[in-house]
């Protein structure tokens, strides 16, 4: 991976999005198009602020794909993801397309027709971040590593639920809901190009064990490693158990 340290979460989060901009602009200037996952939670909002503030990106020409949804949760729930992404991204923008996961409708269904549509043509783009217990998407340890299936039903760990608490989604762990629709890790890396945006001092150890850990099951973001073009972006709070940070 090609790590990326900055001062704070601002400077990594334009940095980022300086990045992602000029990406977006050589596929659409390339292929006509772009084809994007986009990630959501509060590592990503001062991110894809900066993102929506950049100049030339013709957002038309767009295609998003939604990166996790949590089953049953109505989009009008502050927490509900499409939710998110139609306030900061879609709808600030205009973004051309878009594919977001109902999380009210059967997820099996969901989950089917997205990937089918997600895997058609590839992904020229993915836009994640890491949670605290080390998930990429949804995909909480130990993730599935094998399954070529684009799309997942997963049951989240309490360590996930708890993050959500956390950062303000819900009032009590007894409010998130149990189970969610996630894009697969295997399908995650068939992205040509992975931006990590991971801020935060609470990220700190998920930071280390994917970064310098075995690639395993348990550090579902240490798959990155594995990947021939991801950046991570971090600021130096997440980035302070890192070998030669300290």
């Amino acid at each position: 991976m090609n790590i990326q340290i900055y001062a704070d979460r601002q400077a990594l989060s334009h940095a980022a999005a300086v990045h992602a901009a000029k990406a977006l602009r050589e596929c659409i200037r390339a292929h006509g198009t772009a084809r994007i996952i986009a990630a959501t939670g509060a590592s990503q909002i001062e991110f894809l602020e900066a993102l929506t503030a950049t100049a030339n990106i013709d957002w038309s020409r767009v295609e998003m794909f939604h990166l996790d949804e949590y089953v049953g949760l109505p989009a009008t729930h502050p927490a509900s993801f499409r939710r998110y992404l139609l306030d900061r991204l879609i709808d600030k923008v205009g973004v051309g397309r878009y594919h977001l996961l109902d999380g009210e409708a059967d997820p099996g269904r969901v989950a089917q027709q997205s990937g089918d549509v997600l895997a058609a043509r590839p992904v020229d783009v993915a836009f994640v971040g890491i949670g605290e217990n080390g998930h990429l998407a949804f995909n909480d340890p130990p993730a599935d590593f094998t399954t070529e299936r684009p799309y997942l039903i997963v049951t989240l760990d309490d360590a996930c639920r708890r993050q959500q608490v956390g950062e303000g989604w819900f009032a009590a762990i007894d409010d998130v809901p149990t189970q969610a629709i996630s894009m697969s890790v295997r399908q995650i890396l068939k992205s040509e190009e992975i931006i990590a945006v991971v801020p935060d001092a609470r990220k700190a150890a998920a930071v280390k064990a994917c970064v310098e850990g075995p690639v395993a099951p348990m550090a579902p973001a240490s798959i990155l490693q594995t990947h021939p073009n991801t950046t991570l972006y971090l600021d130096h709070d997440s980035a302070a158990l890192l070998s030669g940070t300290r």
